[in-house]
């Protein structure tokens, strides 16, 4: 993946125009619901027991995207309207979400 061209706010969607020039939207409330982070997706710990991830499954109507930042030249880290921002959302995730949501 080469990167992000552009990447708006579009009522409640994310838009990104990546620099292939092809464009994906995400529903934000669907975005959040996918976040990587360990509280959504959860970890394992070191004999492979799943631990945390106890919002897997959470209804997140009417979160919103609130802002992003870049993450290295990889990724984007979104803030989200409840407070989440620890998901780190690598432009092969999104690339592969964009087919899921």
């Amino acid at each position: 993946m080469t990167g992000i061209k552009d990447i708006q706010i579009i009522g409640d969607e994310i838009a990104i125009k990546w620099a292939d020039d092809s464009d994906d939207f995400y529903a934000m409330d669907k975005l959040r619901a996918a976040s990587p982070s360990a509280e959504t997706a959860g970890e394992r710990d070191l004999l492979g027991v799943q631990i945390s991830g106890d919002e897997k499954g959470k209804d997140f109507t009417g979160v919103t995207v609130t802002g992003w930042v870049p993450v290295g030249s990889y990724g984007l880290q979104f803030k989200f309207s409840d407070g989440h921002n620890t998901g780190i959302y690598s432009f092969d995730f999104l690339k592969e979400l964009s087919h899921h949501l």
